[in-house]
């Protein structure tokens, strides 16, 4: 039997104003006259974070659109600009939420390699490392910041670019960042966390490595949405490392039925990931019982609203679409279901399933 042998991020700093150390980080990465690239989420334009990045010489700061899950037409426009601009960078540094990071590390490898971000949407097709790469999560859960993947949206399908290329050279883990979040949001992706170490746990492919991560970031999920009333400090503290403990165990497992339907619904309606996860999660009492069981607790305790009837109205050839890439997510339904899972998992059961969202 071969095991995997995967890449972790490079470095990691963790702690409140850690973020003030950026300049420091940074500056051993910075090649003569490249600039650093700032890929900040829109949500800061106007507020104080970004003026509080360590600009020097021709650094450049774009506010980065993640209106909607990042598209490989965006990350190569952006890539071209660059390249058109400056020639060579630095480094990419992206400060948001996942679809940022996930925007600043596709960026940060078509900065090396050819062709389109859609010819790497895959599993270890990326033969290039990219440019330097940091990542600075300001909403914890999706675990953006450890992974080996950036979700893209292409022509055809909705897939990262998985490779041992992909992940960051640097995370900054500073809770203090997550500190304005909307409340709405900060669930979502919090819950993005909770659904993906439940998969994980409940999946074929669990081992004692995503195990181990699993069980902690579950506890600290808890402890936010379950045993805590009200949100402070101590909560944006306990979620990040959720965060990055749930992205370290699926780094050695996978998630499962939630995130395979919920990357149709990204597809076709572009339904944000975390939103997206509830949507589906909230009816798969039949796969994860206890879990769904747990989670309308936290949703009823934390005075969300979960959309209802997104794929009403839909038309056959959606409903085709959308089954079509969710079912192109092999390796989350075989962790789910077993290696038997197309005979589990059949169009007219996934489509039933979508009926009901």
């Amino acid at each position: 039997m071969a095991f995997r042998n995967f890449k972790m991020v490079g470095y990691v700093i963790y702690g409140r104003g850690s973020f003030n150390q950026l300049d420091e980080i940074i500056a051993p990465h910075r090649k003569d006259g490249a600039p650093m690239i700032f890929l900040v989420d829109h949500f800061f334009t106007g507020k104080t974070l970004p003026n509080r990045i360590p600009l020097r010489g021709n650094d450049t700061v774009i506010f980065a659109d993640v209106t909607h899950e990042p598209k490989t037409t965006y990350v190569d426009r952006l890539a071209n600009q660059l390249k058109e601009t400056y020639g060579k960078v630095s480094g990419i540094i992206g400060i948001g939420g996942g679809s940022t990071m996930d925007l600043a590390k596709a960026v940060a490898l078509m900065m090396n390699n050819p062709g389109s971000s859609a010819d790497y949407q895959g599993w270890d097709l990326v033969k290039l490392p990219g440019a330097y790469k940091v990542g600075i999560p300001t909403l914890s859960g999706t675990g953006a910041e450890v992974s080996r993947t950036t979700v893209l949206t292409g022509p055809t399908k909705k897939l990262g670019m998985n490779s041992d290329f992909t992940p960051f050279d640097q995370i900054v883990l500073d809770p203090e960042l997550t500190a304005d979040a909307p409340a709405n949001q900060r669930f979502y992706t919090g819950m993005d966390c909770y659904i993906h170490c439940f998969e994980s746990l409940n999946g074929t492919y669990l081992n004692e490595f995503s195990k181990s991560y699993g069980d902690k970031a579950l506890q600290l999920c808890r402890d936010v949405y379950v045993n805590k009333t009200g949100w402070d400090a101590d909560s944006d503290d306990k979620l990040m490392m959720a965060s990055y403990a749930g992205g370290m165990s699926i780094a050695y497992s996978q998630v499962g039925v939630a995130h395979a339907v919920s990357y149709g619904l990204s597809y076709l309606l572009g339904t944000k990931h975390g939103v997206g996860n509830c949507i589906v999660f909230d009816k798969l009492q039949e796969y994860y019982p206890e879990g769904v069981e747990e989670f309308k607790l936290m949703v009823e305790k934390n005075k969300i609203d979960i959309p209802q009837h997104i794929c009403a109205g839909l038309s056959e050839d959606d409903f085709d679409k959308m089954i079509n890439v969710s079912l192109g997510m092999k390796p989350l339904w075989e962790n789910a279901l077993g290696k038997d899972w197309e005979k589990i998992m059949t169009k007219d059961r996934l489509r039933a399933l979508y009926d009901q969202l």
